[in-house]
């Protein structure tokens, strides 16, 4: 799975991981460049991402599913698909529009994952 997304990665210039996370920030698969930001892959980082779309979803708009975060030199887009969050990091030069399609090429492994995670 992680060489899977490895292979993802190597799709889109400027990407520098790919987490798949349970809600409380735990890393149940990541794939990461020597480029990707350490801080951004701490759970610390990760659990506030979790907690930010619970907040969104009281926006009365319904509950989030994709949030967008672009910073000076990243960006960070996470795919809320509970119980697991799929958290990208990239430069911010990086194709959004490309990163945002990964989310159905990753849904298999999602899928999968979730399902692993439900018999735990």
């Amino acid at each position: 799975m992680k060489k899977y997304l490895h292979e993802i990665m190597s799709q889109i210039d400027g990407i520098h991981a790919v987490l798949i996370t349970d809600r409380d920030g735990v890393p149940v698969l990541k794939a990461a460049t020597e480029s990707a930001p350490e801080l951004a892959l701490r759970p610390g980082f990760l659990t506030t991402v979790g907690m930010a779309t619970d907040q969104a979803g009281k926006l009365g708009m319904g509950k989030s599913q994709r949030i967008a975060c672009i910073y000076g030199k990243y960006q960070v887009i996470h795919f809320n698909r509970f119980p697991l969050m799929v958290s990208m990091i990239a430069s911010s030069t990086a194709n959004t529009g490309m990163l945002l399609g990964l989310e159905a090429e990753l849904s298999s492994l999602v899928q999968d994952l979730k399902a692993a995670v439900d018999v735990i």
